[in-house]
Parts: structure tokens; sequence; C-alpha cells
């Protein structure tokens, strides 16, 4: 028996433990053994996260969709797992470490890692268990970790192989450093952040020349925000075109401060129309001045250390070619934190008049994400991967077709970034991580392996051929690892978290070993992503699953938006504006959330998300909850065999025939990747269609007497109801599985059981062709048949059932427009009525008066004076309103709402013709603008329509 009240808490608790208890959501299943796979694999998240909005969207999406496959009778696996997350990791132990007044270099890296799995086991399964209460049906049994031993076998297997293909290099370049954390970090973990800095203008003495700061022909000006980089400055570039100071490529300026002999060179990266049209070259502190560098074979020099300090004493680098005594700034700068520097620098620029001038000027600098701090490009020794030429097979891939992005859009994201790629640094300088498989000898020579036994054993024996140590010492250092110690080091650097990433849709299935998961589930069939991994992880699995396993990791790539606030701005905890799952399923419930983000994941906009949408979705399934009692206490049940297309009332032969189309709408959107039509499609059937008319329509049966009608009609009902809990299922597990356990009095569990039957069968090929159309495509036309083919249809039914549907809601929206109280009632004319349509009227006299709130129906050849007019499936019905309503008070009232649905468009027109208002307003208020005036539009479209049915009543 369905409980009184719908109480979400209690019942996902109880079906998340039902669902573990019986394996349902297990890969493999023996019934299944035949049946086509379907895979996704999760995109991992760190092992230290925990549930936020984007989580819940992406995982909400492929949950709807592994739900959907398995109903299908799909073999379904979606491979759950974490990411070690490896900087983010290593920083919460390390702070715990800091509060006992503990540092990881005390420790030692083995106890470090000791205390790092420790914490793991502790607290590391915490976003899991919050991904299990969002209802997510992965197969938890296989769930994975990217620094479990045989994902940590498959990683170094990739990195030897890729070293000797020579597709993995060590090089000097520059990196993304964070002073703070001490270590490369990657591009998606630096954060821009507006600054309110400062743009200096310095003063370059031109060689040959007496430099005067008064005279302007003995100098050359440079900008810079960064001031404290000049002492590693190696050359000045003006644009070979610039025909005010273009003269002066070919000579000379001196470094001020530090007396560095340096070439002005003629290069396109300096712009002529921007400050002096002169501009410093640091190649070894600014990426865009490294490639100027490499272009004209510039010196690299670093002036900082690994903790963004000045590093100038024993810099051969700094110090090679100084004039005499140049070495006393190096001495007194050394070890100056770099802010710090900045300020002397700018100094004693300033006391031998090299400072011409500072403005202010706001700017965009790079901040580490977790650590905070300003981040330097900084020129170190590093492991790169040939990304350039890994990308080759990966952008031939999506440009056959073999992949493909929905929507279409992204790949243009993804080929510019594949195309224009450059070396991927996958090295970083901590502990925790995949240990980098290579070992160092005494002259810096690398060895790389699979295991410090192979490792050694080339070093010792390349080591005893070169003459370097004798066989038997080699013999001994082999035996005995204390002899080698010193002689033979390993690398102490980890590899980039996105390296093992990378392997995870075939690592987690057990490669390198060829299981019997690989053959099966490899390819995967989609996977479902945010925009900005696509370079990051995206492409990185791509590169690799066409290397190690000759097919592109998965044949659909589904992108999805970002979750935004109510009023479209980003989330982020300095607005305030973050919404917390969590929360919003204590309060709501898991269903009510995943319904609302799938409600709103179209393909062309973000989703506004707000505690209220949510709770009208809760809404949404209170109405369903009590659309299911209802059904319980008339009895309403589906006796065995019981088959809805051989129904013979009407009213019941028109929700078979809206059952139907519900199924196709909601299927047909699904496989196209249309979450937001799927979700809006089923939310209009049960509230629309089932609860408001057909349950409606149908409760003068079930009052009635019993007989043949009442009996199809209870059967009806709950076979609808049935047919609702299947198709809301992938959306709203919970509720539906609690219902269909209640209602069914069936065995099984929703979760295993059949999708709703279509007749019609659409290849995997079609889907993707549809998905990708456009309107009007050619390809469109044969799916769209075959997808009718075979649906229930019953066209009398429709048109009766319709007809009464669409003439009340015309009224009742009339009704509103108007102003006309509830409990006024009010006569209906049918102005030239057909036969049939008399026929319905009268069938439907009694349901439509009462609903429609009517006095009475009548017939006439033409519209009565003084009636409005309404025209509903081609006739006219008549409203006379003369006596009802004062039409003139209604008329200028109406005329007061044009003229302020008017002023609210002038004032939106005004804002956004602002060309200041446009570029400066956040886009969150500028898109809001918009919305305003599309709405004070339609309002205003309504209110013309209601007047000139108010012209023609008069």
């Amino acid at each position: 028996m369905i409980e009184k009240n719908y109480q979400p808490a209690d019942i996902e608790s109880r079906m998340s433990r039902i669902w573990e208890e019986s394996g349902a959501f297990k890969a493999g299943r023996p019934e299944r053994k035949d049946a086509a796979p379907f895979t996704i694999v999760i995109p991992p998240p760190n092992v230290t996260g925990s549930l936020h909005m984007g989580h819940a969207l992406n995982n909400t999406l492929q949950d709807i969709l592994c739900r959907f496959e398995r109903m299908r009778g799909r073999d379904v696996l979606w491979q759950p797992g974490t990411d070690h997350a490896g900087i983010a990791t290593q920083m919460v132990v390390e702070r715990q470490l800091m509060e006992r007044q503990e540092h990881r270099r005390d420790l030692g890296r083995v106890k470090f890692l000791e205390r790092v799995w420790q914490w793991k086991a502790e607290s590391g399964g915490t976003i899991v268990n919050q991904l299990k209460r969002l209802g997510a049906s992965c197969d938890w049994s296989r769930e994975r970790f990217t620094m479990d031993e045989g994902l940590s076998r498959a990683v170094v297997k990739v990195f030897v192989q890729l070293h000797r293909e020579g597709l993995i290099y060590k090089d000097k370049r520059l990196v993304n450093w964070d002073p703070k954390l001490v270590t490369a970090i990657s591009d998606l973990e630096v954060q821009q952040v507006e600054v309110k800095g400062s743009l200096w203008y310095l003063r370059y003495p031109i060689e040959g020349k007496t430099f005067s700061p008064d005279d302007p022909s003995t100098f050359v000006v440079v900008a810079t925000t960064r001031p404290e980089t000049m002492l590693g400055d190696t050359a000045v570039a003006i644009h070979p075109d610039n025909e005010r100071i273009g003269h002066l490529i070919g000579q000379h300026v001196i470094l001020p401060l530090v007396g560095r002999r340096i070439p002005i060179i003629g290069d396109d990266y300096a712009d002529p129309e921007k400050g002096s049209g002169a501009v410093k070259i640091t190649p070894a502190h600014d990426f865009n001045d490294f490639e100027v560098g490499k272009r004209h074979g510039l010196p690299q020099i670093n002036v900082f250390d690994r903790e963004g300090s000045m590093a100038l004493v024993d810099n051969e680098d700094y110090l090679r070619g100084l004039p005499e005594g140049a070495d006393q700034l190096a001495e007194e700068l050394h070890n100056v934190e770099r802010f710090a520097a900045r300020k002397q620098i700018v100094a004693r620029l300033e006391d031998f008049g090299f400072l011409e001038k500072i403005e202010p000027n706001t700017h965009m600098v790079p901040h580490g994400d977790r650590s905070g701090v300003v981040i330097e490009p900084y020129l170190t020794d590093q492991w790169y991967v040939d990304a350039k030429t890994m990308a080759q097979p990966a952008i031939a891939a999506v440009r056959s077709g073999a992949t493909t992005f929905v929507p279409r859009n992204w790949e243009k994201t993804y080929f510019e970034w594949m195309e224009n790629i450059q070396p991927w640094c996958i090295s970083r300088q901590l502990w925790w991580g995949h240990q980098i498989p290579a070992w160092y000898g005494p002259d810096g020579k690398v060895f790389v392996a699979e295991t410090e036994e192979e490792a050694v054993g080339n070093a010792l024996g390349y080591y005893v051929e070169q003459e370097v140590i004798t066989e038997e010492q080699g013999r001994e250092m082999a035996q005995d690892p204390a002899r080698r110690e010193g002689f033979i080091t390993r690398d102490e650097d980890v590899l980039d978290t996105w390296f093992s990433s990378g392997l995870w849709p075939f690592s987690t299935l057990g490669w390198p070993e060829e299981t019997p998961e690989v053959k099966r589930y490899y390819p995967t069939n989609v996977l479902v992503t945010g925009w900005d991994i696509i370079f990051f992880w995206v492409a990185r699995m791509m590169m690799m699953g066409l290397h190690f396993m000759n097919d592109a990791p998965f044949s659909t790539v589904y992108i999805h938006r970002l979750v935004r606030d109510e009023k479209g701005a980003k989330m982020s905890k300095s607005k305030g504006n973050v919404i917390d799952p969590l929360g919003v399923i204590d309060d709501f419930g898991a269903d009510a959330l995943r319904f609302a983000l799938a409600r709103g994941a179209a393909h062309s906009h973000d989703i506004k998300l707000s505690p209220q949408l949510v709770e009208t979705n809760r809404n949404f399934a209170t109405k369903l909850w009590n659309a299911c009692r209802f059904a319980e206490m008339n009895g309403c049940e589906q006796p065995a065999g019981f088959d809805p297309t051989a129904a013979k009332e009407t009213l019941n032969r028109w929700i078979a025939h809206e059952t139907s189309r519900a199924t196709r709408e909601v299927t047909e959107a699904i496989e196209f990747y249309r979450f937001n039509d799927a979700a809006n499609a089923i939310y209009r059937f049960v509230w629309n269609v089932y609860c408001d008319w057909y349950v409606e329509l149908a409760k003068p049966v079930l009052m009635g007497e019993e007989g043949a009608a009442k009996a199809e009609t209870r059967a009806m009902i709950a076979w609808a109801r049935d047919e609702i809990l299947k198709l809301l299922h992938p959306f709203m597990p919970f509720i539906t599985e609690e219902l269909w356990a209640v209602t069914a009095k069936r065995d099984g569990l929703l979760v295993l059981a059949e999708w709703p039957r279509k007749a019609s069968s659409v290849s995997a090929e079609q889907i993707a062709a549809m998905a990708l159309a456009g309107p009007g495509d050619p390809l469109i036309a044969p799916v769209i048949a075959a997808l009718d083919a075979g649906d229930f249809s019953d066209p009398a039914a429709e048109a009766e059932i319709g007809w009464v549907v669409d003439l009340v809601t015309a009224i009742r929206s009339l009704r509103s427009e108007m102003n006309i109280p509830p409990a006024t009632l009010i006569p209906l004319v049918l102005s030239g009525a057909s036969a049939e349509t008399k026929e319905r009227a009268q069938r439907w006299n009694d349901i439509v008066k009462r609903l429609a709130r009517l006095a009475d129906i009548s017939f006439a050849d033409r519209p009565p004076e003084g009636a409005v007019q309404l025209l509903v499936r081609g006739e006219v019905v008549a409203l006379p309103l003369k006596g009802v309503i004062d039409l003139a008070a209604e008329k200028a009232r109406l005329d007061k709402e044009i003229v302020k649905a008017d002023a609210d468009i002038k004032r939106v027109d005004a804002k956004l013709g602002n060309e200041k208002f446009v570029a400066n307003a956040p886009e969150e208020i500028v898109e809001e603008e918009k919305e305003k005036r599309e709405a004070a539009v339609a309002r205003k479209a309504k209110i013309l329509e209601a007047l000139e049915r108010l012209k023609n009543a008069s």
C-alpha cells in the first residue's frame, strides 16, 4: 500500500540498499551474455572530492543513459572509479602533517606515502558514497582507482613503450610553475585573476651612445608588468615594419643595472601600435618570449629558484658575459623573494634614470588554483610526450566520423586544440602519484624500464661495457642494492594525473592483460563530459586509445553545458551563490534534483538552477505519488495478459495513443542525447495528459456502476501508470522503483524491467546520423519513418478526446486573460459546428461544462453579437461576454498593460543599445536583460491577441 505522504529520504535509502543487495547494476549478468554491450566509463572524480553540481549533472546524464539501455536489454557496464589527484591529495595530507608540526621531507618519501594511503583508506570513499546517494547505477563491484596495482602496471607499460618509440623524452622548456607547491602544473590548474597592477616603462641605453634620460635618441623604451624579470632579458624586439624605430634592428642595447649587451631583433611578435613598439624578451620567464627566443637562438637565463626567489649567485647563465663588478647586484638580490626584489629593482632603475614612468594597469595574472599564488613561467627539465605526433590519428578519427561530438560544434574546438598542440609536460615534482620509471647513472644517462631490476641490469651492463665499472663490481651491485646506492638513482618526479586518466577506458578493464572485459566492453559507447576537459582528458584518451588499442575509446562524445545559478552567473564561493547538491538532496530528494538538471540539459545553453526550481520538480514527484495513490484507492490493477490496444472505450484508446506517442518522444530524445526534450516530454505526459486530463476524465466512469467500461478503465489507468514508471525511471529512479514495487504486484525490479516497446528498430548508425544532422537534412526522413513504424495510433480517439482537451484549455485561457472570476458561469455557442462536433459536444456536455465553468452549450449558424470568438481545431466557438464582464473596462485594462509592456521593452533596449553596458556588465546580467525583453515581447503579443478578440466582440 502506498504511504499517504511522499518522503524521498526514506525511499532513497531503502531503494539504494535493495539495488546493492540484488546486484542490479552488475555488468555481465548471465541472462544477458548474448546481449549487446553498452559501456560508459565515469569521469573519475578526485579521491579528495565532494559532490558538486557539475558532478551531479554529469553523473545524472550518464545514469539516464545506463538505466535506459539496461531496460532495453543491453549488457550495461558503467565503469566507476576515482582519480588519485596528485596535487590535491598531497596537499590534504601535508596540511594534516603541518597541524602536527611535521613536514613530509622529515618523514621521507616511503613514510609519507604510507600516510597518504592511510588517509585514502579512511576518507577516500566520500565522493563514491555521495554518487550512490544521487542514484548512480555504476557496477560498484568493479570500482577502480588510478593508483591501484592493475592501473599502475598499465601506466608503467605505456610510459616505457612510448619512450622506446621516441614519443616520450626529456627536455628543457617553460612550464607553469607553482613556487608554493614547488611543482609544474597543468593549464587546467591555472586560474586567470584580474589584478590592478602597474606597467613600468624602462629606458634601455643604446650601445655606442652616451645615455641621457633627457635624450630619447640614446635609449629604447620598453614596457613591462614584471620588472623583476628584466635581469633575464636577452634581447629587445621591434617589428620589422616599424617605420619609427625599425632602423634600430641589428643594433644592441645595454641591459640596465646588469650591463649585459643584448641585441635588438626584428620579430612580428612586437606590436608597432602598442606602447613604444619595442618589447623586452625574457625567454626563460615568458611563454611568448620563449618562442621568440627559439626563433632567434637567444640565450635562456633563469633568474629565479624553485620557490620564486632570486637565484643569481653561482648562476652561470646569468653571470656569463657581464662586465667586471656586475656580480655585486647578484649578491645583493640573491634569495630575495620575487616581489620584494621587484621593489628593489624598480627603485634602482629610478635612481639611475632608467625608469621613464609608471602607469596603472589592470590585467590578468595566472594563479595556482590550489596554492593561490602567482604562477611563474619557469625554465626547467621535464618529461614530455610528443603530443603532435600522437594527435594525428586522434584528429583523423574525428574527421572520419569514427568518433563524433554531440553537439557537433565542439568538434571545431577539438580540432583547434589538437592541430595547435604543444609538447605535453607529464612530470610533476610531487611524491604522491605514479613515480616515473626512469633511473639515472652517475653521468646522468637515463635508463627507462618497467622494473627496477630491469633498469639496474641495463645500467650496469652499459657501465661495464663503457669500463666505468668492472664486471665484478657490476655483479656485486646487481646482487647488493646497498652497493649501488648513489650510483643508480630513480627519478623522484611523478606523472601528471592526466597521464593515468588518459588510459582509463581500457586500463580499468584489465589492460595490459587481454581480459574478457577488454574484449567485450572496449571500445566504449559514449563519453559524457564537460567542455572544459575536451583537451585535458578527451584528447588524451583519444591519443592513448588509438595508439595502444588501435581503436578510438568511444564512438560518441556528448558535451554538456555548465550549471549556473538562477541568474545565469557561474557558481563560486566568492560570490556566495554555490548550490550544494547534497543539501538540495536533503531538502527535496535526489529524484527532484536529477529531474531539474535533466529538464535543463539543453544542447544550446547552460542550466540555470535554484532551490526553488528543484522544489518545483519535487512537487512533480508528489503529483505522481498522489496519482498512483488515487489509482490504488480506486482498485486500478492491470490484469494478466491485458492488451491496451484492444480497449473499447474512446477515452482509454486515447490514453493508449498518447502513451505510445510519449514513449516515442522520450525514447527518441534520449537516443539523440536531447535529455531536456526527453525529460520535458515525460513531464508533460504525466502532469498534463495523464493526471490533468485522463484521470480527470475517467473519474465519472470510476464513480459509476460496475461494468465492462469501469473494469477496462481501471486496467488502463494501471497500465498507463506502469508505462509512466518505466519511462520516468532513468530520470527519477528512486520514486519509480518504490511505486513499481508497491503497485506492480509482480516479481522483479523496475531497474531491470523492459523498456516500453516500440515496434520500430533504429540502428545506432541512423541515430548517430540524425543526432548530427541539421533541419531538413535528408538523413532525418528515413529515421523518422522507422520511428513511426508500428507505433500504436488511434486518430479517431485522438480527434475526440483532443477536441475536449483543446476546447476546455482554450476557454480556461480566455477566462484567465479576461479576468473572469472562477465562480462566474458563462455560455458557450458552437458556431457552424459540424454534425460530428455536435455529437461530441452532446457526449461530453457535462464534463466540458464542469471543467470550463460553463452555464450551457448551444449551437448557432453564426457567432452571436458581442461574443468573443476562439478557433478550436478549425471550428469557431463563441463566448457571449456582454453583461458578464465590462468589455470597455477590460479593453482599458489591456491598453494599460500594452503601455507597460512597451515601457519594459524600451527600457531593456536602452540598456542593450548601450555599448558600454554590454561590454562591462557580467555576461549573466546581459543575458538576463535579453530574457526580460523576450518575456515582455511575448506578453505584449498575448495582450494584442486579447485586444483583437475584444474588438471583434464589441
